[in-house]
C-alpha cells in the first residue's frame, strides 16, 4: 500500500493533540500529505520499536512504517540519553538528557513516528544487563514498558537489540524488558494499578530487527525475514531513506549526521515470540477496518473521500470527511481505533480548510499572581464555510465569538488573563524532584505523565468551531513568538516563572585548603519592580559575607549579579550544602534557572531550587599557568580555574601563533582531536613544546570503525581502543608503588579514589610503545586488569601524558581526589 505518509506531525499539530507541538510553529500540511492522510484513515495497525537511548532507533524502518505502510509507529526509548557524550556543548547529565529528548522529538516530526520514554536514567556505559536492571530497578522500569504497550496497543513489537551479551548493558536490558513486557502487558494480574481506562493488551508478535553490523560477512541472510525500506513516495518527492537520514541527523549532540540513502535498503528480522511469520513481516495480520464487523460504512466513506480528493481544492473533500467522521462515530465505544481515527479525521478536515488557530502570549513568561496578554488568531484559508463559535481562555472563561471565518481574513482577539497564585513553576516534569538512583522520581501530581516526552503546557486556549455542519473543539498551547534577524520567526513554550530567580555560578564550589571563595549569584526578575533581600544558607560554622544583600530590579528580565564571600568552618572536611534564599514580596523562595540554547532545539529552561555543593579539601599545586585546548562537552578548564589555576584557552586557530613556552603545562580537552581534525597539523609543534621541557596532557579521544582516530597524539606510537572501566568504585592499583604521580605534590590515598561518578574512565589506550609507562591497573568485576587508562612518557626534557580517566566528569562533580591526581600529573 503506497503513499500513506504524513510528514512529521503536521496533521496532528493542526489539532494540537500531540505533546511534541508545545513549542513548534504551526505547519500546514500540503496537498500531498493530505492525500496520504486520507488513505491512512483506512489503516488500523501499530508497531512499537523498543531500544535503550536516543539515536538507537532505526529511522529507516520507522519512516517506512509510517509512510509506506501508513501504520502508527512508535519509538520507546528506555532513557533520555543523559549519560552520553555531548558534541555540541558543555551540557551533561540531565541537561544533556533534555537536549536529546528534543532531538528525538525533532526526529519524530520528520519520520512521522511517536515518541515515548520510561523513567530510567542513562547512568553511562554498562557492561551487563544485570547491573543495568539492578541500578534502574527491574520492576519499576518493566512497569513503564508495560504502561507504554497498554497505551500504544501495538500489534507488533520490535527490539533493536538482542538479549545476548556482549553488548551495552542498557541495550541488552531493553531487549529483556521488551520480551518480558510482551507477556506482562496482557496479564491483568501484572501491574493492576495501571488498569482502569487502560486495558491489558496482547501484542500479536515480538520481532528482533537484526543488527546487520554485528553479522559476519558470509552470514546466510535467507534465514531472516526481510523488508525493503528504500521506497520512494511521489506525493512527497522523497524516498524513505532520504526522510530517515534527515530524522537521524537530528541527533546532533551525538554527531550522528548521516547522508541520505536512495534505492533498495534491506532490513532483516527474526521472530522471538507470539505468532511467527514465515515470509512477510506482517503475515497474517489485518491492518484495515475489516478486522471488525459492521465497518463497511467506514471503509466506503474513506474510499470515497480518497478517490474524490482534488489537490488543487482540498476544501471540496470536507463533506466526504464529514461522512467518514459520522461513520467512525457510529462504531462501538470499545473499538481501539475509534478515538484515534476520529482525531485524524478532524485534523484532515482542518487541513483541507487551511485552518490556522494560534494563541500567542505577549511575553515569554509570567509569574504566579501576575497577568499576561494573550493574542488569539483564527483564520480560514479556504472557501469552505467555517464558523468560530467561541474560545475558552485559561481559567475556564468562555468568550462567545459567533464569527464566520471567510475570505482569508483573520479573527483576532486580545485579552489579558490572570495567572493563579498557586500556578506551578514551569520545568520539565521529570526534573522537579531531586535526582538520585537509577530512576527519575516524579511528584505524585505528575505520575500520569510517566513516559510522556513533555509535560502539560503552562496555559492553553480552547477554540470551538463549526465546519461541515459539525462542531469541534481544539486546544492550543500558549506560545511565545519572536523574530530573530538571522533565523526569522521563532517559537518557544510560554512559561510560568518565579518572581525572582537566583542562579549560582557553579553547582559545586571547591574550597582548597580552607580558602575563602567568591560566590556569584545572578538575579533575574520575572516581573517588574521586584525588590527584596538575598541570603545564603550554609552549614553551621561556615561564614558568609555579607550576611544578606538588598536588590531592586525595575523591569521584567532585568538581571543583577550579587557577590558573596564564603569561608569554610575551621577544619571542615565534609561536604555541605549552600542554598540561596530570596525574600521578596512577602515570600521566601529559592529558584535557579538554567537555559539550553541550540539552534536545532527550542529554547529550553530548567528551574530548580538554587543550591550548590560545598567541598572543602586539601590541594597542593606546583604549577599555575595552564594552556587548555578545548574539546566538545568539556568543563575541565573552568573547574581548574575555580581552584586557582591561571587557565588560558587555546582554540586551534590560536595554536600557530601562541608562545607555548609560557605555559607550565598544556591540557587537551576530551575528544579534541576527534572534533577538530586540524589539531593534527599542530602535532609537531606540541611535541616540540614537550621536548623543550613542557608538560602535555591529552584526555580521551575516541577511535572506532565509524570514526577512526587518524591523528598522532603522542611522541611515540600509541593506539586508542574502546576499553573502559565503568565501575566508579573499581580498585585503582598502582603499577609501581613508588611512582611520583602517587606522591608529588599530593600524597594520594585510597580516599582519593572514593566518590567518583559514573565511571573510572573510557577509551583507554590498547597498545603503546615501551617508552610509555602505565600508572594504574583497574578493572570491572570479572574482567582482566587494564593498564591503558593513564600512560606517561618522557620526551626530551618534558613529559607527555595520555589519560582515559574521566576527569571531565569528576571535576565538575567536585571529586577531591580527581583534582589531587590531576594536580600531580601536571607537575610530572
Amino acid at each position: 500500500m503506497r503513499n500513506l505518509f504524513i510528514l512529521g506531525t503536521a496533521l496532528a499539530m493542526s489539532l494540537g493533540f500531540w505533546s511534541t507541538a508545545l513549542a513548534q510553529p504551526p505547519r500546514q500540511p500540503h496537498a500531498g500529505e493530505i492525500a496520504a492522510g486520507l488513505r491512512r484513515l483506512g489503516v488500523t495497525g501499530s508497531v512499537l520499536y523498543v531500544a535503550a537511548h536516543p539515536d538507537d532507533e532505526n529511522t529507516r524502518f520507522l519512516a517506512w512504517l509510517a509512510g509506506e505502510r501508513g501504520l502508527r509507529a512508535g519509538y520507546l526509548s528506555m532513557t533520555r540519553g543523559d549519560g552520553g557524550q555531548n558534541l555540541i556543548g558543555t551540557e551533561q547529565d540531565e541537561l544533556l538528557g533534555l537536549i536529546r529528548t528534543h532531538e528525538l522529538l525533532a526526529a519524530r516530526r520528520v519520520d512521522g513516528a511517536e515518541q515515548m520514554f520510561t523513567r530510567a536514567r542513562d547512568f553511562g556505559y554498562s557492561k551487563s544487563a544485570d547491573e543495568t536492571l539492578r541500578i534502574w530497578g527491574h520492576d519499576e522500569v518493566l512497569a513503564d514498558v508495560v504502561l507504554a504497550i497498554r497505551r500504544f496497543r501495538p500489534e507488533v513489537i520490535v527490539t533493536r537489540f538482542t538479549t545476548q551479551p556482549p553488548n551495552h548493558g542498557h541495550h541488552t536490558a531493553s531487549a529483556l524488558l521488551a520480551a518480558e513486557a510482551f507477556e506482562a502487558a496482557a496479564d491483568p494480574k501484572r501491574f493492576p494499578e495501571q488498569l482502569g481506562e487502560l486495558k491489558p493488551w496482547k501484542a500479536d508478535r515480538l520481532l528482533n530487527n537484526v543488527a546487520s553490523w554485528n553479522l559476519k560477512p558470509d552470514t546466510d541472510m535467507s534465514a531472516y525475514l526481510k523488508v525493503d525500506v528504500g521506497g520512494y513516495d511521489p506525493l512527497l518527492g522523497r524516498s524513505w531513506g532520504e526522510i530517515a537520514a534527515e530524522s537521524r541527523s537530528q541527533h546532533k549532540s551525538q554527531g550522528f549526521g548521516v547522508a541520505a540513502e536512495r534505492g533498495t535498503q534491506m532490513e532483516y528480522f527474526t521472530p522471538l515470540a507470539g505468532t511467527r511469520p514465515k515470509s512477510d513481516l506482517f503475515e497474517g495480520l489485518e491492518f484495515t477496518w475489516r478486522r471488525w464487523s459492521g465497518t463497511e460504512k467506514v471503509l466506503q466513506a474513506i474510499d470515497e473521500a480518497s478517490r474524490g480528493f482534488d489537490p488543487r481544492a482540498p476544501h471540496l473533500s470536507i463533506p466526504a470527511l464529514v461522512r467518514v467522521h459520522e461513520a467512525i462515530s457510529g462504531l462501538p465505544a470499545d473499538n481501539p481505533w475509534k478515538a484515534i481515527k476520529l482525531r485524524e479525521t478532524e485534523a484532515l478536515m482542518a487541513a483541507c480548510a487551511g485552518l490556522f488557530l494560534e494563541a500567542r502570549a505577549a511575553e515569554p513568561a509570567a509569574v504566579p499572581g501576575g497577568q499576561v496578554t494573550l493574542n488569539l488568531v483564527a483564520l480560514n484559508r479556504s472557501p469552505a464555510a467555517l464558523r468560530l463559535v467561541s474560545v475558552t481562555l485559561p481559567g475556564g472563561e468562555s468568550v462567545g465569538t459567533g464569527t464566520e471565518l471567510a475570505d482569508d481574513k483573520p479573527f483576532k482577539l486580545s485579552r489579558p488573563v490572570s495567572i493563579p497564585e498557586n500556578a506551578r513553576i514551569s520545568t520539565p516534569y521529570w526534573l522537579r524532584k531531586p535526582i538520585a538512583g537509577g530512576l527519575y522520581a516524579l511528584e505524585e501530581s505528575d505520575r500520569a505523565l510517566t513516559g510522556r516526552p513533555e509535560g502539560e503546557p503552562a496555559l492553553s486556549v480552547g477554540f470551538v468551531y463549526e465546519l461541515g455542519g459539525k462542531r469541534f473543539t481544539v486546544t492550543r498551547p500558549v506560545v511565545y513568538v519572536w523574530t530573530d534577524p538571522v533565523r526569522g520567526e521563532l517559537y518557544r513554550a510560554f512559561e510560568i516563572a518565579p518572581a525572582v530567580t537566583a542562579t549560582l555560578d557553579r553547582d559545586v564550589i571547591m574550597f582548597p585548603n580552607g580558602a575563602t571563595q567568591g560566590v556569584s549569584v545572578v538575579l533575574a526578575a520575572g516581573r517588574a519592580d521586584a525588590s527584596g533581600k538575598v541570603r545564603l544558607e550554609v552549614p553551621q560554622g561556615w561564614r558568609v559575607e555579607p550576611a544578606e544583600a538588598s536588590f531592586q530590579l525595575a523591569a521584567r528580565g532585568e538581571e543583577r549579579t550579587l557577590r558573596f564571600q564564603v569561608t569554610p568552618a575551621k577544619g571542615a572536611g565534609e561536604r555541605g550544602r549552600l542554598r540561596v534564599v530570596v525574600d521578596s514580596g512577602g515570600r521566601s523562595e529559592s529558584w535557579r534557572v538554567r537555559t539550553v540554547t541550540h539552534d536545532h532545539v527550542p529554547p529550553l529552561t530548567v528551574r530548580q531550587p538554587s543550591e550548590a555543593t560545598l567541598v572543602p579539601f586539601t590541594l597542593a599545586t606546583k604549577v599555575r599557568r595552564i594552556g587548555y585546548i578545548p574539546g566538545p562537552g568539556d568543563r575541565v578548564a573552568e573547574s581548574l580555574a575555580a581552584v586557582g589555576y591561571e587557565v588560558t584557552l587555546l582554540p586551534e586557530e590560536r595554536l600557530a601563533s601562541e608562545q607555548l613556552s609560557r605555559f607550565e603545562a598544556i591540557v587537551v580537552g576530551v575528544r579534541a582531536f576527534n572534533a577538530n581534525p586540524r589539531l593534527a597539523h599542530h602535532h609537531e609543534r606540541l611535541m616540540k613544546y614537550v621536548e623543550q621541557g613542557g608538560r602535555l596532557l591529552v584526555q580521551y579521544n575516541t577511535n572506532s570503525f565509524v570514526g577512526p582516530l587518524t591523528a598522532s597524539i603522542g611522541p611515540y606510537p600509541l593506539e586508542i581502543g574502546r576499553q573502559r572501566v565503568t565501575d566508579e568504585t573499581a580498585a585503582m592499583t598502582p603499577v609501581k608503588a613508588n611512582h611520583p604521580v602517587l606522591k608529588n605534590p599530593n600524597p594520594l590515598v585510597a580516599a582519593d579514589f572514593e566518590g567518583w561518578v559514573q565511571e573510572r574512565g573510557l577509551y583507554f589506550a590498547s597498545k603503546w610503545d615501551d617508552r610509555y609507562q602505565p600508572v594504574f591497573a583497574m578493572n570491572d568485576p570479572g574482567e582482566e586488569p587494564l593498564r591503558g587508562g593513564l600512560l606517561i612518557a618522557r620526551h626530551g626534557k618534558g613529559t607527555f601524558i595520555y589519560t582515559g580517566l574521566a576527569f571531565f566528569r569528576q571535576l565538575p562533580a567536585g571529586v577531591p581526589g580527581a583534582y589531587r591526581l590531576l594536580a600531580n600529573l601536571l607537575v610530572q
